[in-house]
């Protein structure tokens, strides 16, 4: 799928989904969260003051138009939107639907106990509904 480097370690612990005008969205292996990635494609790129001005703006409303429809779609308390690169410097955003009383409430998903891994169906069944909640969004 992607048309620019990944870093193996974003290859490695999530799925791609599907490509939004700028970002390739990817779904993180974890299902204790509905936990999106959005990366940029583009190269090179390890901070958001990198990207064109309007690559900027871009990233930030796909972030926020797809963070808005997964939080309603799951009824989240909070969405988090983050972007750390200390472990991994490929300009990424995390888009985390969050609610009270999941595995890390309050505090951050890093470093909170160990990833619950997607079995085949369950990939698929999130997969097909985060598809449906993009497919036709206004980039």
């Amino acid at each position: 799928m992607p048309d620019f480097p990944l870093d193996p370690r974003l290859v490695a612990d999530s799925y791609p989904l599907t490509e939004l005008p700028l970002c390739q969205l990817r779904l993180m292996d974890d299902t204790r969260y509905l936990w999106l990635i959005l990366i940029p494609r583009r190269a090179g790129i390890s901070e958001v003051f990198e990207l064109s001005v309007e690559d900027q703006h871009q990233m930030w409303r796909e972030a926020a138009m797809i963070g808005k429809a997964v939080k309603a779609h799951r009824n989240g308390d909070k969405l988090n939107i983050a972007s750390l690169g200390n472990m991994v410097p490929q300009l990424h955003l995390h888009v985390i639907v969050r609610h009270q009383g999941d595995a890390a409430w309050p505090g951050p998903v890093w470093g909170q106990g160990a990833a619950e891994p997607y079995d085949k169906e369950y990939l698929a069944e999130v997969r097909e509904r985060v598809l449906s909640i993009v497919s036709g969004m206004p980039f």
